[in-house]
């Protein structure tokens, strides 16, 4: 599965379960798989099995054909890709406060895709150690930033930036009293098929 294809599903998985006014919790009963699997797979940070994936979408009470109708492969993409602003896509990830997501592209590259993310840091912005199945690189645009990476710290500042295994424990904190706004770019390794 291809990695935008997987990215495709967990925008979609989230935004038919928020439609539907459903909480995480109750979709994971549904479907019955746990609320933390739920939540990675909307996040992309874990990949369902198909056949979590077809009981997530039948707790959802839609039909197979019409939760993949409007995918797109990555052969469908123009050569230039040109995005304004105004359309990059607000989302949220797992259990956190004050992290304003902004996705620019997703893109399939040579069997892996990159994910390329504007993500601004509100000064109490607070979340769990995560995971995330890529590597990451993160540039600081502004304010100031402290990078735990396995209960180890880094401290960046506007121009750092810092690239690392995302499948290690992270979490960023912001240090400084205004808002902090990094370039977050995700590299998912391609399989081989």
């Amino acid at each position: 599965m291809k990695e935008d294809t997987i990215v495709q599903i967990s925008n979609k998985i989230k935004e038919k379960r928020r439609e539907q006014n459903i909480t995480v919790q109750e979709l994971a009963d549904r479907a019955k798989v746990s609320k933390g699997l739920i939540s990675q797979i909307e996040n992309s940070r874990t990949i369902p099995s198909l056949i979590v994936l077809i009981d997530i979408i039948k707790a959802l009470n839609i039909d197979l054909n019409s939760f993949f109708r409007d995918f797109r492969n990555s052969g469908d993409h123009p050569v230039v890709l040109v995005k304004k602003a105004a359309e990059y896509e607000h989302f949220e990830k797992e259990d956190a406060e004050g992290f304003l997501y902004q996705r620019i592209f997703t893109r399939s590259i040579n069997k892996g895709t990159v994910d390329i993310v504007m993500l601004q840091l509100e000064p109490n912005a607070v979340r769990p150690m995560v995971e995330t199945e890529a590597y990451e690189y993160k540039y600081i645009i502004s304010g100031s930033v402290s990078y735990n990476i396995n209960n180890e710290i880094y401290e960046l500042s506007a121009g750092d930036s810092l690239l690392f295994d995302g499948r290690t424990s992270h979490t960023p904190t912001n240090t400084g009293k205004d808002k902090a706004t990094m370039l977050v770019i995700y590299f998912f390794e391609g399989s081989e098929s």
